[in-house]
């Protein structure tokens, strides 16, 4: 049974805390060390006494951890203990506008995926070649991006006789748009080179466009997880309870 904290709350043992945020005992004491819960009492033979606001603090990282990753939620917890604001407000504003980005990445590759795909392989004009310098404004990259590529073999452009210029033809400038777009959407370069070669042949955009919608609701999955631990936290915050010193 709770006893009573000396604040007027119920006094919780570590066990008690593990049990309603869904850690162990030990990852009780360690969120404690971390600073995500504020230091607990301690009693006169040395054990510890928590109380709600722990345990609020507790699930306020859970569900952060969830949507930001824990390294961040840590950050997050540390600050509300401190001062709510304005640090707090900032991480958690920055949070919410990555998450936007990446939401709003993913809805530019899907349609420049649905487009490219539904294009005919061999529908291009020898006048749509183009130099690097010319693709990469097209693209808005750097030119070390389109070297990087070549290096990589995503988009291995022509060399002219004379200097070795690269000559993107118009099947090149069609993969280098493709590799554009699926790196904003967050293709890693080796996951490219076993697609890339699918891809030119008009396969395997069944598997892009299912890699989208796996990225798509793994957004929408850490934006209601940052949604509940927000709201955890607006709990932790107005408690203003133990504040780190």
């Amino acid at each position: 049974m709770d006893g009573e904290d000396g604040r007027g709350g119920a006094a919780l043992r570590t066990v008690d805390v593990a049990r309603r945020s869904g850690y162990s005992t030990q990852q009780v004491r360690n969120l404690e060390r971390a600073g995500v819960l504020t230091p607990a009492p301690r009693t006169g033979s040395g054990y510890r006494t928590y109380t709600r606001a722990h345990v609020r603090a507790a699930l306020a990282y859970r569900a952060l951890a969830e949507g930001v990753g824990p390294v961040e939620a840590r950050e997050i917890l540390r600050a509300a203990h401190r001062d709510p604001t304005p640090d707090l407000l900032a991480r958690l504003d920055a949070a919410h506008a990555r998450l936007h980005a990446e939401r709003r990445d993913l809805a530019l590759a899907r349609r420049a995926a649905e487009a490219i795909a539904g294009e005919p392989i061999g529908d291009t004009r020898p006048s749509d070649a183009m130099r690097v310098s010319e693709l990469a404004d097209a693209l808005g990259v750097r030119p070390s991006t389109l070297r990087h590529w070549d290096a990589e073999g995503l988009v291995v452009p022509r060399r002219s006789a004379r200097g070795g210029a690269r000559t993107y033809a118009p099947d090149d400038v069609r993969d280098a748009r493709i590799v554009h777009q699926l790196r904003m959407a967050g293709y890693r370069i080796d996951s490219l080179r076993g697609l890339m070669p699918q891809l030119r042949t008009g396969r395997g955009w069944e598997d892009v466009l299912g890699a989208l919608d796996a990225r798509d609701a793994s957004v929408t999955a850490r934006s209601r997880a940052l949604l509940r631990g927000a709201a955890a936290l607006s709990a932790v915050v107005d408690a203003g309870e133990g504040a780190l010193p």
